[in-house]
């Protein structure tokens, strides 16, 4: 029997939607992009990333539209597309908002991570601190996330949550230039701000991940500053072959 009555199509479960694949080239582009293996400025040739990705040229090229309107990709009419070089306005912009979402977040983690959140949150600190040992950059900065994501989770606020997520991979991408150059100085500062989570101190766990994400920010302008993005290489457009004329 159809469900009719408001109350029953309220309750009714939602169908979980798999990715199309146009969603996953999407992901992977821009994971490509977050990862360094595509850099700012890069011109995008659709047949290279669809050769790459192991897809037609058609979601490669829906997905660029999409990445382009997310500002992860700039289209130039006759030019093509290209990685998104982000401004110095830009990265210090969306750094801000990090800055204020996740210091609540380490707020409100003191309040709700128990016992089982602090152990989570070592865990991942645990490997961090490996990787920046080896000098595995790639590692570090893919658990430098993830312990910020756990962070942002223990602290309950859903909203809060959804928020830092729509601005997480984009921060990934500003902190793996720096990442190197923070080193253990960035790990140092998540074991004090566990230890402050651990001991339900809020203020102090506040305190210490403004000034965490603040030193990542201060990181990015300076290197920013120092060294000043190249122009989005521009590509060589290919002259249509002269039709040979009789005589």
């Amino acid at each position: 029997m159809l469900l009719s009555d408001q109350a029953g199509r309220a309750a009714a479960p939602k169908i979980p939607r798999p990715a199309t694949l146009r969603e996953s080239v999407i992901e992977a582009i821009q994971e490509l992009i977050v990862s360094g293996q595509l850099k700012p400025g890069q011109h995008l040739v659709e047949s290279e990333l669809a050769e790459l990705l192991g897809v037609s040229r058609q979601p490669v090229r829906e997905a660029l539209q999409q990445l382009s309107t997310e500002g992860w990709v700039d289209l130039h009419p006759g030019q093509g597309a290209f990685v998104h070089t982000p401004t110095v306005e830009e990265a210090d912009q969306l750094l801000a908002v990090r800055t204020l979402l996740e210091t609540e977040s380490a707020r409100l983690a003191a309040q709700h991570a128990g016992e089982e959140g602090v152990r989570r949150l070592r865990a991942l600190c645990r490997r961090g601190i490996e990787a920046v040992q080896s000098d595995d950059v790639d590692a570090a900065v893919t658990t430098n996330s993830e312990l910020h994501a756990l962070v942002t989770e223990l602290s309950g606020n859903k909203v809060l949550a959804e928020l830092a997520g729509q601005v997480a991979r984009r921060v990934r991408w500003y902190h793996t230039p720096v990442a190197r150059q923070r080193g253990m100085a960035s790990w140092e500062e998540h074991t004090a701000l566990i230890d402050a989570i651990e001991r339900g101190d809020e203020e102090r766990a506040a305190q210490i991940m403004r000034e965490h994400t603040e030193h990542t920010r201060a990181s990015y302008m300076e290197r920013r500053e120092n060294e000043p993005p190249e122009p989005a290489p521009k590509p060589v457009r290919r002259r249509r072959p002269r039709t040979p004329t009789t005589g």
